[in-house]
């Protein structure tokens, strides 16, 4: 019997998760985002999803240590990129109208690294999906940030939410990557496994 493992508690990974109809538990152990130094930006999400599943990985085969139990273990992680600068979670309010400020009338991208194991094997992959938003006003930024709090998002907005309806002019790639998870391209990789 094979378990799948969503390493993310991330409520719009496990909502793309249920969309596409995957059974799937939620096992988060804390890692820290840090990274070496040297990495290209593609890299970063890479290395920390890889952090967050081999984590999970650990826990579980302590926990569920029963022979006829196998778990995937998907891990993900998300980074904005603008000017090859990696742009995080914002810590207030400010930081987080400085991002927007930074982000509007510009293109950038967003990078999911995403790393699914199986016992020894691994599959790691980022996708890239480019983003363009349209001039945004200072009312709208702060309206945004005061409404709906993008402090656990990196880049300070969800394209799922009002910025990205009103906000963004367009966008080269997949859509639920910028959510947080390429879904499409997550379910692929698990058939794979399966045959």
């Amino acid at each position: 019997m094979s378990s799948i493992i969503l390493a993310s508690q991330s409520p719009r990974r496990k909502q793309l998760l249920e969309w596409a109809e995957i059974d799937f538990e939620v096992i988060v152990k804390a890692t820290d985002e840090v990274y070496p130094p040297n990495l290209s930006v593609e890299d970063v999400p890479v290395y920390i999803a890889r952090e967050k599943a081999l984590a999970v990985q650990t826990f579980a085969q302590t926990v569920y240590h029963a022979e006829h139990r196998k778990e995937i273990i998907i891990a993900a992680d998300t980074v904005v990129v603008l000017d090859d600068r990696i742009i995080g979670k914002p810590a207030d309010r400010q930081e987080a109208i400085a991002t927007l400020t930074s982000l509007s009338g510009k293109a950038h991208r967003v990078i999911t690294g995403v790393v699914i194991l199986e016992g020894k094997k691994e599959i790691a992959f980022a996708d890239i999906t480019k983003v363009w938003f349209h001039e945004l006003t200072q009312a709208q930024i702060e309206f945004y940030i005061d409404k709906y709090q993008p402090y656990d998002k990196a880049g300070a907005y969800g394209i799922q939410d009002w910025i990205g309806v009103v906000g963004i002019k367009a966008i080269e790639g997949d859509f639920y990557n910028v959510m947080g998870l390429p879904i499409s391209r997550v379910v692929q990789q698990l058939q794979l496994l399966k045959n």
